[in-house]
């Protein structure tokens, strides 16, 4: 098998948010987080702060035609989701939001947004949570910048580094997390369904930091380049959307991948495999919410005709003769930002035998 990784860790390091944009991220959540905690019409209102999404999850890509970067920002209020509307808890951020980024932000259904020039912010407001939950939230391991791929090891509770400097090394103590550290999920403030939608971020980070560990640290860049994929592929859309696509690669990406080429070929071949027709996603943490809920069945359909196409080149690439037809290969899987092999001498000595048989994935579904 032809799985040349170091090709793929250029692709990656192609595809990944650079230093300046992490660096930017980290700051425009700082500030939101310092102007938070110093307002005195919010401060007392507010348990705890800390970022989710791709970006925490270390499954986020480099933004596209020169977008900027985003960076989700949970506000874990104390707020009584039975004595506040949606709206209510929106409105109590507004003098805030109009002090410090008057002009910059918009209120959305479920967040509000805040456009600067160097990172985009989605705020989302949450209700109180119980006694137990909020000690959990106000821990280190949770307020935290670094995100997955900074820690060696990740858990909930962790005393043995504070939110600012990065540790050397955590242990986890997986019995620990699963017996005393439970969480709960959060309720998130929907104006635009006039109700308080659960969700879980942190089941979500620790499910993620779980998975990447069975998959010998390359899940999460399984993740971003099929996240890169399907950005770079015509899929007629945007969907499923970025955290939908990645739970389906959750589900489908093998435990024990040896490399990141192996990781992507098995994933979209178990897509093809097990789900000709669009499944039910329970999300982590929260399993009553089908996090494919939103997808149409045509979008599937669509997407999952990409996918059978994007199996039998991956697998192409894999099974190649040479590293530079496997190269080519992924090439065109992925585009331009996979890296260009060199083109082979002209000698007998560097001559290969083309491959006359090629595998090919179907599904059933239009059996």
């Amino acid at each position: 098998m032809a799985k040349i990784p170091t090709y793929f860790k250029d692709f990656l390091k192609d595809i990944r948010l650079t230093k300046n944009q992490i660096s930017d991220l980290i700051k425009g959540h700082k500030t939101l987080c310092d102007r938070l905690n110093a307002d005195e019409d919010l401060s007392d209102q507010i348990v705890s702060i800390f970022l989710q999404g791709s970006y925490r999850r270390a499954t986020a890509v480099r933004p596209k035609d020169g977008k900027r970067s985003d960076v989700d920002v949970v506000v874990v209020t104390n707020l009584d989701k039975e004595q506040v509307t949606p709206k209510e808890a929106h409105d109590l951020f507004e003098p805030f939001l109009e002090k410090h980024y008057k002009g910059k932000y918009r209120v959305q259904g479920r967040s509000i947004g805040i456009e600067l020039s160097y990172v985009d912010l989605d705020l989302v407001v949450t209700s109180a949570p119980s006694e137990i939950q909020k000690e959990m939230l106000q821990n280190n391991g949770v307020i935290t910048n670094y995100n997955l791929e900074d820690l060696d090891n990740w858990i909930y509770k962790s005393e043995q580094f504070d939110s600012d400097s990065k540790p050397e090394s955590l242990v986890y103590f997986e019995k620990f997390v699963q017996a005393s550290w439970k969480t709960e999920p959060l309720f998130i403030a929907n104006r635009e369904a006039n109700k308080w939608d659960p969700t879980n971020p942190l089941e979500q980070i620790q499910w993620t930091w779980d998975k990447n560990k069975s998959c010998n640290s390359h899940y999460v860049n399984v993740v971003k380049a099929l996240k890169w994929w399907r950005r770079v592929s015509d899929l007629g859309g945007n969907y499923p959307k970025s955290y939908p696509l990645e739970h389906l690669i959750g589900v489908c990406c093998p435990d024990g991948i040896d490399s990141i080429a192996s990781g992507v070929t098995e994933t979209l071949e178990t897509i093809v495999t097990d789900h000709p027709t669009k499944p039910v996603l329970p999300d982590h943490g929260v399993p009553e919410h089908d996090v494919f809920e939103r997808l149409t069945e045509e979008e599937y359909e669509t997407f999952y005709e990409k996918v059978k196409e994007a199996a039998n080149l991956a697998r192409e690439a894999l099974d190649a003769d040479s590293v530079n037809e496997s190269a080519t290969k992924w090439r065109e899987l992925f585009g331009n930002k996979f890296p260009e092999p060199p083109k082979p001498a002209k000698t007998e000595s560097s001559s290969f035998t083309e491959r006359v048989n090629k595998t090919h994935i179907g599904g059933n579904r239009f059996a």
